[in-house]
């Protein structure tokens, strides 16, 4: 993926990925967890400068395995997704990562977004610091 360009005051991006996730009715003795398999993949993509990715114990949403969040500074919202294939999503998990660090307020829009996006947000948390119009 290409470098992004920044401005200054710019923050980084944030991918969440819950590595505990287990789809439903998976065998509990199969030790590699799906969101595991996420995460590693996701790791191996080439990701844009700026963004992190950080594996996290539950993001309490079982029942949707795979979950994801994006973040990224005080005034950005907060999105996650769910329902996130292990095997086939991480090219588009990177990509609309980088068009999420793009975006000032992280709102990538909606005709932009991947389709996987628009399907399966789980939640969108407003920014911390939102812009006063």
């Amino acid at each position: 993926m290409k470098d992004l360009a920044h401005t200054p005051g710019d923050t980084a991006t944030e991918m969440l990925v819950c590595v505990t996730c287990r789809r439903k009715g998976a065998s509990p003795d199969d030790p590699r967890r799906p969101g595991r398999v996420l995460y590693d993949r996701i790791v191996a993509e080439a990701l844009p400068a700026g963004l992190t990715v950080t594996p996290v114990e539950c993001l309490q949403n079982c029942s949707n395995a795979c979950t994801v969040a994006l973040r990224g500074g005080d005034a950005k919202w907060t999105y996650i997704f769910s329902n996130v294939d292990e095997s086939a999503h991480a090219p588009m998990l990177a990509a609309g990562a980088a068009q999420y660090h793009a975006a000032p307020d992280g709102v990538i829009p909606w005709r932009d977004r991947p389709e996987h996006f628009k399907r399966n947000c789980l939640a969108r948390i407003p920014p911390l610091s939102p812009n006063k119009a």
